[in-house]
């Protein structure tokens, strides 16, 4: 019987299975190029909502950054709004998001640390973690699951 980690969420699972019993994430893809460019700005942006609470696994850089700079968007535009029409309520609004994308934020940046091989620990230390998390995607697979940037790479380090 042989395991494999999810695309998706890092979890162990059967290689025969299609779908992931833990996310849903679709596990058969037909060629797997070198290097996995699956999707846009707004599939990377919004992946951490989907992976709300998931502290398992990996997350691109890409899929990290993304989702910063979509939320910067959102709250740029509330907060534009909120100046042009003289209303409280808007900038509540901007409260609002910050509060709903607490969880989804930590996640994706937990999942980040662990792409290069660390714990998620360190996002608790302000200015390591801003350079830990620009660092580039650990080759291979590690202890924390698959390479999302390169799903199809061996693994080369020392037993």
């Amino acid at each position: 019987m042989a395991m494999v980690f999810c695309r998706g969420c890092g979890q162990e699972l059967h290689e025969s299975a299609p779908l992931c019993p833990h996310c849903g994430a679709p596990q058969t893809v037909a060629s797997a190029p070198r290097f996995a460019d699956a999707g846009g700005f707004f599939d990377y942006a919004l992946r951490p909502f989907r992976q709300y609470a998931v502290f398992s696994g990996r997350a691109r850089r890409k899929e990290y950054w993304y989702f910063l700079l979509f939320l910067m968007g959102v709250n740029f535009m509330l907060g534009f709004f909120a100046g042009l029409f003289q209303s409280s309520s808007i900038g509540m609004l901007s409260t609002l998001l910050v509060l709903v994308t607490f969880l989804p934020g930590v996640a994706v940046g937990v999942r980040r640390l662990h792409d290069s091989n660390r714990s998620g620990w360190w996002l608790l230390l302000p200015i390591v973690n801003l350079i830990l998390l620009c660092q580039d995607s650990e080759p291979g697979s590690n202890r924390y699951g698959p390479s999302p940037k390169y799903p199809g790479q061996a693994d080369f380090s020392a037993p």
